[in-house]
Order: C-alpha cells, then sequence, then structure tokens
C-alpha cells in the first residue's frame, strides 16, 4: 500500500513538473523537442515493458510508430476524418497488426525473435514507399491537420506538449499499474524462464502477446501524436535507424526501469538533435556518446544516477564520522 501511495505521489510531482515547464521554457523549440521526447517516451514504455520485463526483443517497432502515423494521416488528409477519429483508428490499427505478426513471430525467441522483428519492420518500410496510392511513397504526405478539441486546436508548441505530457503521464501509471500487478509478475516469470513460468501455470503465449499488442498500441499512439505535430510523414522517419534508436533509450535509460524510459528518451533525443550540427560526423559522435555513457552506466542512465546519489550520500556519512 505504501509503495503505491509513494508511486501515485511520484506520478502527481512529475505531473505537476510538466505543467509548470512551459512557464520555464517558453521559446518553442524547445517545447516542441520536449514533446518530441515525450512522444519517444510513450514508445520506450512500451518497448520496457516487452524487453525488459518480458524478455522479448524487439528491433522494429518504428514500423507500429509508422503504422499509427500514417493511419492518422490518410484518414484525416485523404479520406477526410477528424483528427480524433483518426488517433484511435490508427492505435487500433498498431495495435490489430501486432496481434497479427505477433502470433508467428513470438513462437521463437531470442536473436531469432530479434530478426523476425527487424524483417517486419523493413516490410512496412517498404510499403510505405512503394503504395505510393495510398502513401505518396518517398514524396510523404503533407498538411495533416493538428488536433483540436472544445474549440482549442492543439496547432501551436506549447498547446501539443501539455497533449503529449498528459499522454506520457497516463502511460506511465498505465505501465506502472501493469509491473506491480498479477499480469508484471507473469511477465518477469516469462522473463526469467519460460518452462519454470510455463511450469508454474503461467500460460506464456498469452501474456507475450498481451504485452506485445500494448506495446504495438502505444507506439501507434505516439505516431499519430507525431503526425499531428509535425503535420508530415515520411517513410524514412520509421525506418531501422529508428528502431535502433529506441532501443538504445531503453537500454541506456534502463530496460527494468519506467523512470529510465523518460531519461533514456530525453538524453538520446538531445544528444541525436544536438549532434546533428555536425553532419557527416554525427553518427560517430552519437556513438562514442553512447558508448561512454555505456561504460560508466551500464546499468541505464536512471539506475546511474541512483547509483551516484547513493556513494555521494555514503561519502558525506564517512566524512561526518571523520570530522566527528
Amino acid at each position: 500500500m505504501k509503495r503505491e501511495i509513494k508511486r501515485y505521489q511520484l506520478i502527481a510531482l512529475v505531473a505537476l513538473a510538466a505543467l509548470a515547464l512551459p512557464r520555464v521554457m517558453r521559446a518553442d523549440y524547445t517545447l516542441h523537442l520536449v514533446a518530441i521526447i515525450g512522444i519517444n517516451t510513450i514508445i520506450v514504455l512500451g518497448l520496457n515493458l516487452l524487453m525488459g520485463y518480458a524478455g522479448q526483443v524487439s528491433l522494429g517497432q518504428a514500423a507500429f510508430v509508422g503504422i499509427g502515423a500514417y493511419a492518422s494521416a490518410i484518414l484525416t488528409v485523404k479520406v477526410g476524418l477528424s483528427p480524433w477519429v483518426a488517433l484511435p483508428a490508427g492505435v487500433t490499427l498498431s495495435a490489430l497488426t501486432a496481434a497479427i505478426v505477433g502470433v508467428p513471430l513470438l513462437r521463437l525467441r531470442g536473436h531469432y525473435l530479434a530478426m523476425g522483428t527487424l524483417g517486419f519492420g523493413m516490410i512496412v518500410q517498404i510499403v510505405l514507399v512503394q503504395w505510393e496510392k495510398l502513401t505518396a511513397g518517398t514524396v510523404g504526405i503533407m498538411s495533416i491537420p493538428p488536433l483540436s478539441a472544445a474549440g482549442i486546436s492543439f496547432d501551436s508548441a506549447p498547446r501539443m506538449y501539455y497533449l503529449v505530457a498528459a499522454c506520457v503521464v497516463l502511460a506511465i501509471a498505465l505501465a506502472s499499474n501493469i509491473i506491480d500487478s498479477r499480469v508484471g509478475r507473469a511477465m518477469r516469470a516469462v522473463h526469467g524462464s519460460e518452462v519454470a513460468a510455463e511450469t508454474s501455470g503461467v500460460d506464456t503465449s498469452r501474456y507475450k502477446l498481451q504485452v506485445f499488442i500494448l506495446s504495438g498500441a502505444m507506439a501507434g499512439l505516439a505516431g499519430s501524436l507525431y503526425a499531428h505535430h509535425t503535420s508530415y510523414v515520411h517513410p524514412d522517419s520509421f525506418g531501422f535507424a529508428y528502431s535502433i534508436q529506441l532501443v538504445v533509450m531503453a537500454v541506456l535509460g534502463g530496460m527494468s526501469s519506467i523512470w529510465g524510459a523518460v531519461f533514456g528518451a530525453g538524453a538520446v533525443t538531445i544528444i541525436a538533435e544536438q549532434l546533428r550540427q555536425f553532419q557527416e560526423f554525427s553518427t560517430i559522435l552519437f556513438g562514442g556518446v553512447l558508448m561512454l555513457i555505456m561504460i560508466f552506466m551500464p546499468a541505464g542512465i536512471w539506475r546511474g544516477l541512483g547509483d551516484l546519489m547513493r556513494r555521494v550520500r555514503g561519502f558525506k556519512r564517512r566524512s561526518s564520522r571523520v570530522g566527528a
């Protein structure tokens, strides 16, 4: 009970900080970047549940993001539906796709599963490029309308930031509740040993498929938010490189840490954005920075910061004892 109260207090504190942030950072570019971090956080939360807690490797998560983004883009620009109809449609389509491909893919394990999800991601990107009548191919889809509700249009960086922040807080609350539930315990059992979990009566196939569908739905939500935020989608935005970047976010933040998803998404997004100015050297520099983080914080940024704080407190206690 105390743990649940503490968790909800921390989530409430994050929500209050999110509400106050635009008063400190008022530049549209900064709020746009923070919104992108929030969108990435939603994806990485789903990826953490899949990889960090259920132990199922995915290298094709960008495909589900692309499905959600293109569903919103096509339904609003070409069909003329409301963005609020297109967004849940994108989430549903991503979840249904995850359910369909998850049945055969999740029979694979280890690097075979990684290769299977990688292949799925490549197929989706090829479809986005080749199906020109529907997706506009390499041109992409432009002029995607912003979300609006109660006469308020989320057509500016501050307004879109608040919407994304609300979705991030809800996603954190959802993921936290799942982890501390019976489903979360079953996921950790599957991660530890599928054979042992099955022997204990855990339906491993069902739980693996459920978390795969949930991660796909969260990625689809993030993709739809991205489409309405940037007003433009292109196949290159949802390729293999982005899938790897998402995995790096999960690993750096700590794959078995909900709050690590926030730190991992924030760190990688900011690093990638800052290194764009170096153009052809950005990939090398990005790899170098990530390598340093992995060397000095192998358990992820969140746990690394926690270890650092404990060391500092231990050093202060020893110093006070010596002084006494």
